[in-house]
C-alpha cells in the first residue's frame, strides 16, 4: 500500500483543517518544499497536495508553491483542488503533476473529467468527498445530494481507475478512518482506492494495508506526531 503524506495549501501556507471547515485553519509547516523533503527522507514516494483556495474558489492561487514541490522534492505529486476547466487540466498535467484529482468538476462538469481521461488516462483520479454518505463539492461546502457509493460506480463506468475517498467527518480528527464504508466501497468498484481522513496511528495503517487498499493519505497524524511516517512506510510495504 502506498502512503501519501499530505500538504494542504491556503494563502501560500501549509495548513490543516478539521472536517474541512475553513474556520479551523491552522498553519502546520513553514515550507512546502522542506516538508516534502522530510517526507522523502522518511521513505515516501508520493505527496498528496491540495490547493484549498482552488477547491473553494476555483482559482489556483497556490500553484507556484505546488510547482516548487514538483520540481524540487523528487516525489510524485498527487494534486487536488481547483482543477475545474480544460485549461486547468492541461496546466496541471503540463507542470509535471503525476496524478490529477478531479473533485467538484466530476460532479458539476463531467465533460471536464471526460476531457482529462481522454488526454491523460491513468494520471487522472476522482476525489469523492463524503459527509454522511453524500458527496460534497466546492471545498466541501456544498451538498450535491449524490450517494457516494453510486457516484463511485458511475465513475468506474466512465473509465476512472483511481478514487480518492475522503470521509469528511473523520478528516483532521485523528479518530480513525471510516473502515466500514471503505469495505463497502471496495466491494462496489474495482478501482484503486486511496483512503483519506482519520488516520491517526500505526494500527490504522496496518488495518488499511490488510484490507488490500491501494493507498492511504497521512495528514494531521504526521503533523501532530501521533504517527511516525518512516515506521508507517515500512509497515505499508514497498512504495512505488
Amino acid at each position: 500500500m502506498i502512503l501519501l503524506p499530505a500538504i494542504d495549501m491556503k494563502d501560500g501556507r501549509c495548513v490543516r483543517l478539521q472536517r474541512g471547515e475553513f474556520s479551523t485553519v491552522s498553519q502546520v509547516a513553514d515550507s512546502a518544499v522542506k516538508t516534502a523533503g522530510d517526507f522523502a527522507a522518511a521513505g515516501a514516494k508520493w505527496v498528496h497536495m491540495v490547493d484549498l483556495d482552488g477547491a473553494r474558489s476555483g482559482v489556483r492561487t497556490n500553484f507556484t508553491y505546488i510547482e516548487e514541490v514538483v520540481l524540487q522534492s523528487g516525489l510524485k505529486v498527487e494534486l487536488g483542488g481547483g482543477i475545474k476547466s480544460r485549461e486547468d487540466v492541461d496546466a496541471v498535467a503540463g507542470a509535471g503533476v503525476s496524478r490529477l484529482v478531479i473533485g467538484s468538476a466530476a460532479v458539476k462538469h463531467p465533460q471536464i473529467l471526460e476531457y482529462a481521461l481522454a488526454r491523460y488516462g491513468d494520471r487522472v483520479a476522482v476525489g469523492i468527498d463524503c459527509l454522511n454518505g453524500l458527496v460534497r463539492t466546492a471545498g466541501w461546502e456544498e451538498d450535491s445530494g449524490l450517494s457516494g457509493l453510486e457516484f463511485a460506480k458511475s465513475m468506474e463506468e466512465k473509465g476512472v481507475k483511481t478514487i480518492i475517498f475522503t470521509d469528511i467527518a473523520t478528516d483532521g480528527m485523528l479518530s480513525g478512518p471510516n473502515f466500514s464504508f471503505l469495505a463497502v466501497l471496495q466491494k462496489a468498484v474495482r478501482c484503486d482506492i486511496v483512503a483519506s481522513g482519520g488516520v491517526a496511528a500505526l494500527d490504522d495503517v496496518k488495518r488499511l494495508r490488510d484490507m488490500g487498499l491501494y493507498g492511504a493519505i497521512i495528514g494531521k497524524a504526521y503533523y501532530a506526531g501521533t504517527l511516525d511516517l518512516a515506521e508507517a512506510v515500512r509497515e505499508a510495504g514497498p512504495q512505488q
